[in-house]
């Protein structure tokens, strides 16, 4: 099965005659639920046509380095950003060797340079130019860097020659990408995970929250759930849909999240509590029953209680576990969640600046820091979701 539900993927085109697969390879990308972009070298316009891929991607076709339609025209910057994966399906023998040189000359290579995106390398050549040793050079050079090689696949060429050298077919490379997306590192593990805001009724028609939107703590979910765990995730009320597989948990209050929680981690042997939620730190101390109405008084006062504290309850409850806790700060980031790291007696605290719109509540890129007892690091400016995998891979090594 190829799940590749809301995964950015920018595919590459170069000018070999297997560019006639790119089409359907595309259709299947979007038949699996994948957003598709698609660049194409000034060759491969002459093996397949822009229009068609446009007309299977629903989206607009790239070619030029220097985009004046792009924001400032910097379109490589913008596509390297945006892609999960890219794949360049086929790649020939000159497309190696630039990219073994590091070239960035032209789109695709500029965006290859600029990404952090996992690349895929589908070659498609003769096979005399694949065993040729300085073809053969290249793609050790970049094997060496960590980019992956989807085939190529043996038998009878355009040509006429039988041998290495054949693009892949693209269900093979679809079950491929697909199949990068998830890792087993997390396999048999169970994590419990909290996300989005609470919401603290004043009284039928008000009530108290914060600008979460959960999208970390379902990026989270996700993230672990095509990493092989068993993911229970408490939500608080969103607008996002949760990935298949993942347990949901839907709740309004600190309260009501706090119930499941205790249920889950005394009856299900949670491994993992992730408590990424935005829970709000106050309450009301008398619900309403009515509506409270406008009167001519210019002041109404609310009288406050604070909340349960859900994230100090896993720790002290999970002491032979892994708990690791969010810090959303505006000030201070990194000493305000060191405290929160001791106080709680947390194994990781991960914390930003939501004073920032770019990486705040409801943005769907993120800038955090990882901070342990003994570890500070960075994770620069990305999607939510490569935030999640990251954060993940550094949870790993806390694993026994």
């Amino acid at each position: 099965m190829i799940r590749l539900s809301n995964k950015k993927i920018l595919l590459c085109i170069t000018g070999g005659i297997a560019a006639y697969k790119t089409p359907e390879l595309t259709r299947i990308f979007k038949k699996n639920g994948a957003d598709v972009r698609i660049i194409m070298t000034q060759s491969a316009k002459e093996f397949v046509a822009p229009l068609s891929l446009q007309a299977v991607s629903g989206n607009q076709i790239h070619y030029s380095l220097l985009d004046e339609e792009a924001e400032l025209g910097m379109g490589h910057i913008e596509l390297a950003k945006w892609a999960d994966v890219i794949l360049i399906a086929p790649c020939t023998a000159e497309s190696i060797s630039r990219l073994a040189q590091g070239r960035a000359n032209d789109l695709m290579s500029a965006v290859i340079l600029a990404s952090d995106a996992d690349l895929f390398i589908a070659p498609a050549m003769n096979v005399k130019m694949w065993n040729d040793k300085v073809t053969q050079k290249n793609v050790k050079t970049l094997s060496l860097k960590n980019i992956n090689f989807i085939g190529p696949d043996s038998g009878e060429q355009a040509c006429g020659d039988i041998g290495d050298g054949r693009m892949s077919q693209p269900d093979d490379i679809a079950m491929t990408i697909a199949k990068s997306f998830s890792s087993s590192f997390l396999q048999g593990k169970k994590i419990l995970i909290t996300a989005g805001p609470t919401q603290e009724a004043i009284d039928p028609v008000r009530y108290l929250s914060n600008n979460s939107s959960g999208k970390m703590g379902y990026a989270l979910a996700e993230a672990a759930y095509l990493a092989g765990a068993n993911v229970q995730l408490v939500s608080g009320p969103v607008s996002i849909k949760k990935f298949d597989g993942v347990n949901l948990y839907k709740v309004k209050t600190a309260d009501e999240m706090l119930k499941i929680i205790k249920t889950l981690i005394n009856d299900d042997d949670i491994d993992i509590f992730i408590g990424c939620a935005a829970v709000a730190d106050f309450k009301p101390v008398d619900y309403k029953n009515s509506k409270i109405k406008k009167t001519d008084d210019t002041e109404i006062s609310i009288l406050l209680t604070k909340n349960p504290d859900i994230l100090k309850y896993a720790a002290d409850n999970m002491t032979d576990k892994i708990v690791i806790g969010f810090s959303a700060e505006t000030d201070n980031i990194i000493e305000n969640a060191k405290l929160k790291l001791k106080s709680k007696k947390l194994d990781m605290i991960i914390c930003n600046d939501v004073s920032n719109s770019e990486i705040g509540f409801d943005s769907d890129d993120n800038e955090v820091y990882l901070i342990t007892n003994d570890t500070e690091q960075l994770l620069a400016k990305t999607s939510k979701i490569k935030i999640a995998k990251k954060i993940l891979q550094n949870i790993q090594p806390l694993i026994n």
